[in-house]
Formats: structure tokens, sequence, C-alpha cells
């Protein structure tokens, strides 16, 4: 997975959290109020001192007991407004900044199904999921927390320093003293911090991907005895996470230590400057406790900017790693214009590669194509058999259909029209695909089949596949067709599952099929079975087949022997046997060395 994490020079937090607006936009009144709440709230608290002052300079010094009852009546109404304040403002904010994670997160996975398979061939998929959880998470945190507060504290600092220096100057001047040593601290921290969050979400999500690679594969590892090599793989990623949590540790430790210690060391300078001060009688009491109420009102939201700004730094690296995901390129669902026909006339119906040639987009430059001209002309109402060596490009040829892959050069056409001409539903409902390694989902053994059928299928077209493929053993599970089938169906034998993946595939009746190595994992007799029915399936359809045996090539009428990423040679299996020497080989077991 190609991760490109950017420096603090490379990039601005402000600037990338800035993208979160098209998100934030709906929610944006709630938001707004929610803030202007807060520093109502907030400056609700900065009054308290003022009340102070005028009960020390008067019920207190005059001992008026009325006077103190009435002040401590009003400090209550103004301690119980301000918690009232804050408590509007978490509601205003829960449900807004939910709908906006829930919305991202299913943004998220809707590009993850537009884009392209060679996206997700470069990409683990670890990485993929912790952006869309934990990344997800920071992003909702900021807009919860800091986004808020760092605005309210700044008008917070702001009011406070204006009442400070209105009591008394001096003593105002002597608080501000810190400012630039704790503003540069931040500059310098907001920097490093950059850098070191984004290596530990990268990191987080490397971790996860050996977790899910470790679950996903627990059978290898238990069968292989690799659990201790595992567990050393997950010891030094787990060691290096930490490592780097620490030093996001030290950071943190080093500007709350600088933005605690000064402004505190300034306090206590305004404190015993303030006392000699009303002991010469140049300062009321009330004054120097309303002064340094003030001064403690602060300290909150000055000693939180720390922390504020490490939530922002991962905010915004959790922004930009979202969107490295977002910004990638989705499959262009756009039909091309119809290319104009060849110039000679050619039959047109059925599946056609003109001239086709493909490269992997990752290839290193200037290797040769895996697929380098390939003309193949599969009839319509016709099944062929795809033949060739380990690695000769049969699996690619066969995922170019689909467009899984898009070709490098030349075209692809079915009943005579190109396939980018079609938007991919309309091409994916036309093709049917059946893997070599059968995939099934978390799901009934039912609704994992009629994902291959269009909608509104039922009990019917579900029948008729899985007797097709010889999978009735679906309806003596447990609970029948509506099975859990567990995850990647790991439940069922590889037989089952394959079983099933060809169900899947033929329960939509398509125009085309496009079969890999169907029966691969099946035994003698089931395969016999299956066999027997496809015979029906693929007399009223074109197909074609990846095939390894010679059972699986006799279901085809006609063969392709695929080499040097071309088509050798097309003709009947018994033809090649008897005219090709290589296609011999391959259908003896004797495969050929093409490194």
């Amino acid at each position: 997975m190609p991760t490109t994490p950017a420096t603090a020079r490379d990039r601005s937090a402000v600037r990338t959290l800035l993208r979160l607006w098209p998100y934030v936009r709906p929610v944006r009144l709630r938001l707004f109020t929610a803030a202007a709440v807060a520093i109502v709230a907030s400056c609700t608290g900065l009054v308290i001192p003022l009340v102070l002052k005028w009960l020390v300079d008067g019920p207190v010094a005059d001992r008026d007991p009325a006077g103190v009852r009435l002040g401590a009546l009003y400090l209550l109404l103004l301690g119980l407004a301000e918690a009232a304040l804050f408590g509007l403002r978490r509601w205003l904010v829960a449900r807004p900044l939910s709908h906006v994670e829930a919305r991202m997160r299913a943004d998220l996975y809707r590009r993850l199904q537009r884009l392209p398979v060679s996206f997700h061939d470069r990409w683990a998929s670890g990485q993929l999921l912790s952006r869309g959880t934990t990344d997800l998470m920071l992003v909702r945190m900021f807009l919860a927390f800091p986004l808020t507060f760092l605005l309210v504290n700044a008008v917070t600092i702001l009011v406070g320093l204006v009442i400070m220096l209105m009591q008394d100057w001096i003593l105002g001047l002597v608080v501000l003293g810190p400012a630039l040593p704790v503003m540069w601290t931040c500059l310098v921290f907001e920097r490093r911090y950059a850098d070191v969050a984004r290596r530990a979400q990268d990191q987080v999500g490397d971790l996860t991907t050996v977790v899910e690679e470790s679950v996903l594969g627990i059978r290898v590892i238990k069968g292989f005895g690799r659990h201790r090599s595992q567990a050393r793989t997950f010891r030094r990623l787990s060691a290096a996470l930490r490592g780097t949590e620490l030093r996001k540790a030290r950071l943190l430790a080093v500007i709350l230590g600088v933005i605690v210690t000064l402004p505190e060391a300034a306090i206590g300078a305004a404190l015993v400057l303030g006392a000699v001060r009303v002991a010469s009688g140049e300062l009321s009491a009330g004054t120097l406790v309303a002064f340094l109420s003030t001064a403690l009102a602060l300290r909150w939201p000055v000693d939180s900017i720390g922390f504020l700004l490490a939530m922002s730094q991962e905010a915004a690296t959790a922004t930009e790693r979202y969107f490295e995901v977002m910004d990638e390129e989705p499959e262009d669902d756009t039909p091309a214009p119809a290319r104009a026909a060849p110039a000679a006339p050619r039959p047109a119906s059925g599946l056609r590669f003109e001239n086709v040639s493909f490269r992997y987009p990752d290839a290193p430059p200037g290797s040769p194509p895996l697929l380098d001209g390939v003309d193949l002309h599969v009839r319509a109402g016709e099944s062929m058999a795809l033949v060739g060596a380990t690695g000769s490009g049969k699996t690619t040829l066969t995922a170019l259909v689909p467009r899984l892959h898009e070709v490098t050069s030349g075209r692809i056409t079915l009943d005579g029209v190109d396939i980018t001409a079609m938007s991919r539903e309309e091409l994916r409902t036309k093709v049917a695909v059946a893997f070599e390694e059968p995939t099934l989902f978390s799901a009934g053994v039912g609704e994992n089949v009629l994902m291959g059928a269009p909608d509104g299928a039922g009990k019917a077209e579900l029948d008729r596949a899985l007797a097709i493929a010889q999978a009735d053993f679906a309806h003596a599970l447990p609970q029948g067709t509506d099975t859990r089938v567990g995850e990647q169906g790991l439940s069922l034998s590889g037989g089952q599952r394959q079983r099933l993946a060809l169900a899947r595939a033929v329960v939509g009746r398509p125009e085309f099929l496009v079969l890999d190595d169907p029966l691969s994992a099946l035994d003698v007799h089931t395969e016999a079975a299956v066999e027997a029915a496809l015979r029906q399936v693929l007399a009223g359809t074109t197909a074609l087949i990846v095939a390894h045996r010679p059972s699986t090539v006799l279901l085809a009428d006609r063969v392709a022997l695929l080499s040097g990423g071309r088509i050798a040679a097309v003709g009947t299996h018994h033809e090649l046997l008897r005219g090709n020497a290589e296609y011999a080989r391959l259908m003896s077991g004797e495969q050929e060395d093409h490194r």
C-alpha cells in the first residue's frame, strides 16, 4: 500500500481541514449556534470575578451579611447558567456530528466500491479499514471539541485579558509576559507533531492489516505452525507504534510543560506584586481578588492549547488520509463514444478480442506487456476453453471482459458493441463471472447466490442455480439456504464454496459467462455431475472458460491456447492434441518453464 505521509512543511493543517466543509455545511447552523453558546458560557464564567470584586470591596468590607448572601446567590446563578450553556452546546453538536461521520463513512465505502481493482491490488485492507474507523473518529472528535474550543478559548482569553488590563494594567502586563514564548512553542510543536501523528496513523493501518490477515489466514498459520513468526511480526509493528506514540507523548509533555509553567509563574509574580500593592494601598483587595480570579479562570483555556493543537493535527492527518482515498480516480462509468467498425467485414456476434494488449499500471517501465495483440472470437452460443501455462495471463484476460481491468490497447466487443461503450452496470448484467478462488460473504447461502441475479429474483431462481451447480447440499444445512456461511465461507469445504460461486454465476441467466477454472476444487463424482449440468447452461450462452484439466476442456466447443501473451492456436481439443506440441504437453501435465 503506498503510504504518502506529508511533512508539516508540505501541507497546511488549516487547508487540509477546510476540505471537510462540504460535509459540515449542512449542519453549519447548529455548529455555529453551539460555538456561540459556548462563547456565552465561557464569558459568563468571566463575570464571576467581577461579582467577587463587588462582594469583597462592598458587602465583605462593609460587614453586610445580606449583601454577602446576595453575592453568593449571584455566584450560584452564574455557575448554573455556565453549566447549562455548556450542556446545551454538547446537545447541539452530538446529533449533527454523528451524521457527518456517518455520511463520510458512507462516501468512503461508495468510493471503495467504485475504485478499480488495480487500486485494491495496491492498498492493504488494514490501511483502508483504519481510514474508515479510527481516522473518521478523530475527525468527529475534532469537529465536536477542538474546532469549537480553539475559537471559544481564543475569545475567552482575549476577553479575560481585556478584563485584567481594565482591573490593573501593570498586573495585566505581567501576566502577558509569557505570550511570545508560548506562541513560539506552539508553532514548533505543530510542525513536529504533524509528522509524528501521520506516522502513528499509518502504523495503525499496518497493524490492522496484520491482525486482519492473521484472522483470515488462521488455518494457514496453524497448519504450518507459524503463530510464533506472526506474533513476532505483530510485536515488531506494535513496538514501532508504541515508540511513535511515546514520541507524541513526549512532544505533548514539552508543550504542556511550557504552556502550564510560564503562565503559572506569571500568575505567581502577579500575586506577589498585587499583594505588595494592596498592602501599600495602591490596589484594593477586591481588585486583586477579581484579577487573580480572572487569571485562574483563564488557566484552562491556556492549558488546553496544547492538546487542542494535538487533536487538530491528528484530525488534519486523518482528513488527509481520508481524502487520499477519496481523491483516487474511480472507474469511469460513462460509456465511450462508439468506435468505427473495422473496414473488412467480420462476424460481430459473440465475444471478440481485437488486438488486445494489457500491462499492469504498476509494471516496471520497459517491461513487456502481459498480453500483446490478442485476437480471439468466441461465437454467439459457443463455449471456448482458454488454456495456457501458469502465469500466461489467462485469468487476466478473463478479467478484461467485465472490465475489472482496462485494456491497454485494442478493444473487446460483445455482439459487436465495444464494452467501453456500455456502462459498467449494463456490461455486468450481460457478463457473469465465477473466479477460481470463490469469495463468499458473511451472509446466508441464498443471499450469496442471489447476488448474481437481478433484483426481484426469488426461490425458483435460487433452486435452479443450486441444482445446476450441484449445490443441493445447501438445503440440508441447519437453516437451509438461510444458513450463514461465516466469514469468507470458511465453514464450507472448498468444493462447496466453488459450487456456490458457480451457482451465483448462472443464477441470472447471463448472456455471457466467464468461468475461471470453475471445477478445480471438486471431487471426481461431483465434477462429473456439475459438468453434465453445465453443458445445459453452456448450450444457451456464450462462454469463456479457463481450463487446466482435459475434463474441463471437453466442456467447450473449441479451445484457445494462450502463449507468450498471444493466442497461439485455436481449434477443437482433438485438433490441438494432434497438431500442437505445447498444448499436448499442457494436457499431459508437463508444464513448460516460462521464466
